[in-house]
């Protein structure tokens, strides 16, 4: 197998990049990526893709996340989190446990917040850290985002601890920001551990050490399937995977597996269950459903 999918547990310390590149080095690879990039503080699920998998990137990143946090009161960083400068620092005497565990429960209610400014985020092409790093100012970016649960687990002034599960791109650290500013002490991330990147959680995923002492990568990998299992799959037969292959689009009445409706993508296999393509439900020229190839994921 060529392609496949790592759920690596990212230790603390390296950023996402560098832990691709250790496996790249490791197994002599020659396309690796990831689905959504945990900073160096945090550890947890870091979906890895190998080969073909790589074009999944974006359909993978759509996914849900759930990360458990901790959070510090009492100062401000260029980062948002512990790790950074420190701005200023504030007395968080007079706030209670009950206004944290307030604040935090209204993360819920956020639908937008402002990108940190030490963040891969771009503006004019150009990452948001390297303006920051060479003295010039930063804009303001705003992101939408949703915070579908926001959960205390513990508070111990001026500690916190947390659990959300959130929208992709949504930015731990801009809450834990957003949090001190609304409590008017400050407060910076502490630790973050990303438990879940739908579908894949905590509990599938290698640790560096151990992958990197094994003789192959394969042998903690998944298949592209198991990726995307919570897809409609569309198997196809001999001819209609010639049709996919030559990139042209197959009449939904053909694919009776999955209940036409526009806009729906599936995952296409060959009838031995080898994935083949991604493909979207959409209205052809003529007024009917057509499967349209919009990633092809066959190995020759």
């Amino acid at each position: 197998m060529k392609d496949g999918i790592i759920i690596l547990n990212k230790p603390k310390g390296p950023t996402s990049a560098d832990c691709l590149n250790r496996i790249k080095r490791k197994f002599r690879i020659k396309k690796i990526g990831h689905a959504g990039t945990l900073d160096p503080m945090a550890t947890g699920v870091l979906v890895v893709m190998v080969g073909q998998a790589t074009k999944l990137a974006d359909f993978i990143m759509e996914g849900r996340k759930t990360y458990k946090g901790s959070l510090r009161l009492g100062m401000e960083t260029d980062t948002y989190d512990i790790e950074g400068i420190v701005k200023q620092e504030y007395d968080y005497t007079g706030i209670s446990p009950e206004e944290v565990a307030g604040t935090i429960k209204d993360w819920e209610t956020i639908s937008s917040q402002e990108v940190p400014p030490v963040s891969a985020a771009k503006y004019k092409g150009k990452p948001l850290y390297s303006l920051q790093r060479a003295g010039q100012a930063v804009p303001i970016k705003i992101k939408n985002i949703e915070i579908f649960r926001a959960d205390v687990i513990k508070i111990d002034i001026p500690l916190s601890s947390f659990r959300i599960t959130c929208s992709a791109g949504a930015y731990v650290r801009s809450l834990a920001h957003s949090l001190g500013k609304r409590l008017g002490c400050g407060a910076v991330l502490t630790e973050l551990t990303r438990e879940q990147s739908h579908p894949f959680g905590l509990d599938r995923a290698v640790e560096m050490d151990l992958l990197l002492q094994a003789d192959n990568w394969q042998d903690f990998s998944l298949p592209i399937t198991e990726a995307l299992r919570h897809w409609p799959k569309l198997v196809l037969d001999d001819r209609l995977r010639n049709f996919v292959r030559n990139g042209r689009p197959v009449d939904a009445a053909l694919l009776s597996e999955v209940i036409p409706e526009e806009n729906t993508m599936a995952l296409m296999v060959s009838s031995d269950g080898n994935p083949e393509a991604l493909a979207r439900l959409e209205t052809g020229e003529d007024g009917r459903l057509m499967w349209t190839i919009k990633r092809g994921l066959w190995s020759n």
